[in-house]
């Protein structure tokens, strides 16, 4: 594989590599601030790409191509974003070919960001000698991506398993972002996680009622410490991420589960849990589905978009 120049495009962060041959050799790092637009982002992007290419002594010439990934549903054929919820709404319909080309001259692959990092585990981390996988990712929302039979599913209209977050596991519940009810999304999600906490009647109560900024992070390390609306966030939250797991499983009907996103890191409980429930309740008679951390819960993004852009420039 030749190197090339990966965008990770995420909700709170925007990832930047080098990459060759499925590593990553230099990265960059800068907030997102989606809800002032994508475009007031591009010379940001752009300077952080330049100082790459100079921090590795490389030209432009030297590159194969770049790879973008993004949290929404994307067309990997005209290369477009085709639908997003609340972030980057500018991004839709922008011409990211265009914008590749007039600066670095490169051609471009656009993918959803789970599908993207679906592939870097599969190929480079733990999906590694599996060919039915089910991605799950815990990050802003609830991220979803399916590879059956080696291949990623993607559907007529682009959204064909990327939607996980968004499948119903409260049919009573709360209208979500993307018009449905009671998604896992808005049901149990770091943006969902806010509202969650401060509109529960004994938040003024809880230790958290003391925090500016509250992320799933402090929520699991206060209820370790005890913290009982933190402790009732956690379980609640739990059960809705396994819900929605068992919702994948029976739709796709994978060999593997692998879980990754910022959220990991938080909660080592989570993929216990998440495996029992799993075990208690999925249809399975072929047998148990393994549920398995991500390996590179960073980068894989960033490793399965130049992989996809690598095989879109050989075939």
């Amino acid at each position: 594989m030749e190197k090339t120049i990966a965008i990770d495009l995420g909700g709170t962060r925007i990832k930047i590599g080098l990459i060759e041959n499925g590593a990553l050799i230099k990265s960059s790092v800068v907030d997102t601030f989606s809800t002032g637009g994508f475009i007031q982002r591009i010379p940001v992007l752009e300077r952080e790409i330049d100082q790459l290419l100079v921090d590795c002594s490389l030209t432009k010439a030297e590159l194969s191509g770049v790879g973008l990934c993004l949290p929404g549903i994307t067309n990997s054929v005209e290369m477009k974003l085709i639908s997003i919820n609340e972030k980057f709404n500018d991004a839709v319909d922008f011409d990211f070919t265009a914008w590749v080309q007039s600066k670095w001259g490169l051609p471009l692959f656009i993918e959803n960001d789970a599908r993207a990092a679906l592939v870097g585990e599969w190929k480079y981390g733990a999906g590694q000698g599996y060919d039915n996988i089910v991605m799950i990712t815990l990050g802003t929302g609830f991220g979803g991506a399916v590879l059956i039979e080696g291949k990623l599913l993607r559907g007529k209209h682009y959204q064909a398993g990327c939607l996980a977050g968004h499948s119903t596991v409260n049919f009573n519940g709360k209208i979500c972002n993307c018009g449905n009810i009671g998604c896992v999304e808005s049901e149990a999600s770091t943006w969902r996680l806010p509202s969650m906490v401060k509109n529960h009647p004994l938040f003024s109560e809880s230790k958290l009622s003391q925090l500016e900024l509250i992320d799933y992070k402090q929520v699991f390390y206060y209820a370790q410490e005890g913290d009982f609306l933190s402790k009732e966030i956690v379980k609640h939250s739990l059960e809705v991420w396994s819900a929605g797991v068992v919702n994948q499983i029976h739709a796709y009907d994978p060999e593997l589960v692998i879980i990754g996103g910022g959220i990991m890191k938080s909660g080592s409980l989570i993929l216990s849990y998440i495996s029992s429930i799993v075990d208690k309740h999925a249809w399975t008679p072929w047998g148990k589905v393994k549920v398995v951390a991500a390996r590179d819960m960073d980068w894989a993004a960033l490793k399965g978009v130049s992989y996809l852009l690598y095989e879109m420039l050989n075939n």
